[in-house]
């Protein structure tokens, strides 16, 4: 069952432009989504909540890792970022913490990290495999402290969509300290790209690939996602009507 929604999500558009088309459609929406709570429920009852997704051998890295969504904000703020080799760019760390935090990206690079080498499944169709370099996001939760009645991760990013909505997701806490979700700040042993998402992104590698969020600017712990977007915890999850938990 698992396996077969997998492959309806991945088989369902070929292009990111076809996935809006699809969208729109009523019954393709039903026949893709429908499945979101029986789904979560399979992934997180039948196995272990800290199951790993697998991992690959360095051999087995795709020569070509594309882009997907956003390949460059190309806004006057994300300019004056990468003008600067991201030095003045700070990842914001908020909300429902203890201690707010402002960190570099020298400073994340100092901090203990995790290498991954995992497939990136995308719902265009397409799927990649990279070796992924970041700091494990429950590092950073715990060193900001989690307040009482914290239950979802909210990702602010710095490229905007269609009519100029910026890019959000999130998730909840068991993703948020699953021991591969990262913030990842290379890929192939390389700088991320911008195509990739520079400077960092999350690495959620149970989930389908628009939920690896780019661009990260601000991560705000939060109760509710009722006030986030339209209250639905992500851009596509907003307007094409893409599940919230994407879990492969």
């Amino acid at each position: 069952m698992i396996l077969g929604r997998r492959s309806l999500l991945l088989g369902a558009a070929a292009t990111l432009a076809g996935c809006d088309r699809l969208a729109q459609q009523e019954s393709v929406r039903n026949a893709l989504f429908s499945a979101e709570n029986f789904h979560k429920w399979a992934q997180r009852g039948l196995m272990a909540r800290d199951a790993l997704a697998h991992e690959f051998r360095p051999d087995q890295i795709s020569p070509i890792f594309r882009a997907n969504g956003t390949s460059n904000p190309n806004t006057p703020d994300y300019k004056a970022i990468w003008r600067t080799g991201f030095a003045d760019w700070r990842l914001r760390i908020d909300g429902m913490v203890a201690k707010h935090l402002s960190l570099s990206l020298s400073h994340l690079h100092s901090l203990p990290h995790r290498e991954q080498i995992t497939r990136h499944d995308c719902v265009e169709g397409w799927s990649a495999i990279g070796k992924w370099r970041g700091v494990p996001l429950k590092l950073l939760l715990d060193a900001a402290g989690l307040r009482s009645g914290a239950r979802y991760i909210v990702f602010h990013c710095a490229d905007r969509m269609g009519g100029g909505a910026p890019y959000y997701e999130s998730i909840d806490l068991i993703d948020a300290f699953h021991p591969q979700t990262i913030l990842a700040f290379a890929l192939n042993d390389k700088p991320l790209s911008v195509a990739n998402g520079a400077p960092l992104r999350l690495r959620v590698e149970r989930q389908l690939g628009y939920k690896q969020a780019k661009y990260l600017m601000r991560i705000e712990a939060v109760d509710s996602l009722g006030a986030i977007g339209r209250g639905k915890g992500g851009y596509w999850e907003d307007y094409a009507g893409y599940d919230w938990y994407a879990g492969i």
